[in-house]
């Protein structure tokens, strides 16, 4: 099974402040050790949303609108795409992201990392027909995805 952990952002990482050497150093340790795992796929922090944009569709047309954007609870700061045989094991590895611990810290004290299940081609059923699927796993070895 595929996840994704999404780390919720707050004032801090919505005011682009930079995580602190020895932050990125802890979470370099734990991306290597996820990775030699075979856990982690992909993994990325997020530049603030006063950086970014949002397209809105509605009625057949669309608006974009310019970040930053005021409720900070909605919104994400990193995030991992990880392979686990169950949501237990995302959640395990997931406990142990520095800085929720103590000592290294850089999210203000506290912080949520939201863990969601990524649809497979199995999840859709007969809907998703074998040509579905074959131009599905078409797709992923095109850019590189498991």
């Amino acid at each position: 099974m595929r996840c994704i952990a999404m780390i919720k952002a707050n004032k801090d990482s919505e005011s682009g402040k930079l995580p602190s050497q020895d932050l990125l150093e802890a979470m370099g340790k734990f991306n290597e050790e996820m990775a030699k795992a075979g856990v982690m796929l992909s993994g990325d922090g997020l530049k603030p949303s006063s950086k970014g944009a949002r397209v809105k569709f509605s009625g057949g047309k669309h608006t974009v609108i310019d970040g930053p954007f005021t409720e900070t609870k909605e919104l994400i700061a990193g995030f991992w795409i990880l392979k686990v045989k169950s949501l237990q094991e995302a959640i395990d590895w997931i406990s142990r992201v520095p800085g929720g611990h103590g000592g290294v810290d850089h999210f203000g004290g506290e912080f949520t990392i939201e863990i969601r299940p990524l649809f497979d081609a199995e999840d859709f059923g007969e809907e998703f027909t074998p040509e579905m699927r074959a131009q599905e796993e078409k797709l992923r070895k095109q850019i590189g995805q498991p």
